[in-house]
């Protein structure tokens, strides 16, 4: 193995040296996190300590996906591109990519684990179009359409308005009894 890395340019053999520890430690992460073992206890945060942000800029996740792409960048186009210096531009521009390609992957596996169940809940102070029209003074059962979490529901709605209110009304939820929308006109 050292017979492989003596006979190589000093760049070249500086890319293989950060891809091949960092390909290892990359391997080792993603093991991890597919069986459960490793979460924001590999992460260094930020000095902000800015939690507003989508995700932490200075991590060590982010380290090695930059130079997991840096490196086996530089080592694929070595031979290709002549000029050195746009070979290592290019080589940080990959890696910057493989940080943003990083962060919409593990946004997209995020939101399988979001919890979209329904819940009465969720409705107060909602906004809903009547679809059946709802009897006056709680006297009767109406029904409303509303969309919570991006799903349309048709629930059964009362109001203790003195007056009906008609099919194609927009009404505010103001309350849940048991699973009827208490309702009032807007």
């Amino acid at each position: 193995m050292t017979e492989f890395f003596e006979g190589l340019d000093p760049l070249l053999k500086t890319y293989w040296y950060i891809a091949l520890p960092t390909s290892i430690f990359f391997l080792l992460q993603t093991i991890m996190t597919f069986i459960g073992l490793s979460g924001s206890e590999t992460d260094i945060d930020s000095e902000s300590g800015d939690t507003d942000l989508p995700f932490e800029i200075f991590t060590l996740r982010n380290l090695i996906n930059f130079l997991l792409g840096f490196s086996w960048t530089g080592i694929s186009l070595y031979n290709r591109i002549e000029n050195k210096t746009i070979l290592i531009i290019i080589s940080v521009v990959v890696g910057i990519v493989f940080i943003g390609l990083f962060f919409i992957l593990i946004k997209q596996i995020l939101k399988l684990g979001e919890d979209n169940s329904f819940k009465f809940e969720h409705t107060i102070n909602q906004t809903a179009t009547v679809y059946l029209t709802i009897p006056e003074l709680k006297s009767g059962l109406g029904k409303v359409q509303i969309s919570v979490k991006g799903s349309v529901h048709e629930l059964q709605a009362m109001t203790e308005s003195v007056e009906k209110i008609p099919t194609g009304s927009v009404v505010k939820i103001t309350a849940v009894e048991n699973t009827i929308l208490i309702v009032e006109k807007l």
